[in-house]
């Protein structure tokens, strides 16, 4: 069944994916070919932001799909930035930013625009998220414990979640122009997760869809973050930029009067975490690397964080209930602990 908003989609540009690439070549043709083999009769148009690649992922692109708008910088700017500049130049109605690592179910627009349109859902959006490397359901979206860090839901009649991974993240061109995109300065890591805590602090909802869904090398990209055998792996490189990011997050996002509580005592759980890893590891470098730089990077940029935060809590339309509906009170690093010991570093 159609309408006057199917005959206005058909005649524009339903959708701008845009595909952030920095030394793809062996996942890129993939993910391409998985948006070019979508069942969806709307045009849409694909961007990709090659990041100074030296492994000529680029020349893939602009040989094998000369449809696509390549965007190419001289110097790696980073993932915030690179997605920032698509979207920049999008001309769709609708953005999916998608990971070069990610390749999409043959339904996935389909599924996306029934929602964001027949549904009239104009929020944020994401498809469940499945391992490229063992096909086992990952998260369909992921709740947030007291200190944002996500807790993948599995739990398939559950919709509303508190962010949906930037992999795969579907919203509205008006909305992330609201929004203001990326933070620049988040370089990489945790901007998925401000992007949905500033929507719902605005009021938008941020929904996690049970259909379809998309595979994903998870990790591969930034190194770490991920259960091998029963331990939890990661990087320095990555655990400290998600500390760092995740902690901006709160600051920036968290209503009052919980935020007074809850940031000082991260902060605090933070330091003691920190001291205590590299304690039990017998290694400086946890809190030197990891740590420190997180608490100095925070009170480095107290002043331009206070001010940003002003204004976005001055934008809030979400109820104190309605933001916090989608957080757990138990810590999410307590259950991985119990669970899988001590994350190895690398």
């Amino acid at each position: 069944m159609s309408g006057p908003m199917d005959e206005v989609f058909h005649q524009d540009i339903v959708c701008s994916v845009c595909i952030a690439n920095y030394n793809g070549a062996n996942v890129l043709a993939a993910c391409l070919d998985s948006v070019f083999q979508q069942a969806f009769p709307y045009p849409f148009e694909v961007i990709v932001h090659d990041d100074a690649s030296t492994d000529g992922s680029a020349g893939i692109v602009a040989e094998k799909y000369p449809t696509v708008r390549l965007l190419q910088s001289r110097t790696n700017v980073g993932f915030c930035v690179s997605n920032n500049r698509m979207a920049a130049v999008a001309r769709g109605r609708f953005i999916l930013l998608l990971n070069n690592d990610a390749e999409l179910h043959r339904d996935a627009f389909a599924t996306l625009y029934d929602v964001a349109v027949r549904q009239n859902v104009y929020g944020i959006l994401g498809l469940p998220q499945y391992s490229m490397a063992t096909g086992e359901l990952i998260d369909r979206g992921s709740l947030l414990d007291i200190f944002c860090n996500p807790v993948p839901n599995l739990n398939p009649s559950r919709r509303d979640v508190g962010m949906v991974i930037g992999a795969c993240l579907w919203l509205p061109r008006h909305l992330w122009q609201e929004l203001g995109g990326f933070p620049e300065w988040f370089e990489s890591l945790a901007e998925d997760m401000y992007l949905c805590c500033y929507a719902r602090v605005k009021g938008y909802p941020v929904i996690a869809l049970a259909a379809s869904g998309f595979n994903h090398w998870v990790g591969e990209s930034f190194g770490g973050g991920k259960v091998v055998g029963r331990t939890l792996q990661t990087t320095y490189r990555r655990r400290t930029r998600s500390e760092r990011n995740k902690t901006y997050v709160m600051l920036l996002c968290y209503p009052a009067p919980l935020a007074q509580v809850l940031v000082p005592l991260h902060l605090l759980l933070l330091a003691v975490e920190g001291l205590l890893l590299s304690a039990f590891k017998k290694d400086a470098r946890i809190w030197k690397e990891i740590y420190w730089p997180c608490l100095l990077a925070l009170w480095r940029r107290r002043h331009m964080l206070m001010r940003l935060r002003c204004e976005i809590q001055a934008t809030r339309r979400a109820s104190l209930k309605a933001f916090y509906s989608t957080h757990t009170f138990w810590p999410h690093k307590l259950t991985m602990l119990i669970k899988y010991g001590l994350p190895i570093l690398k």
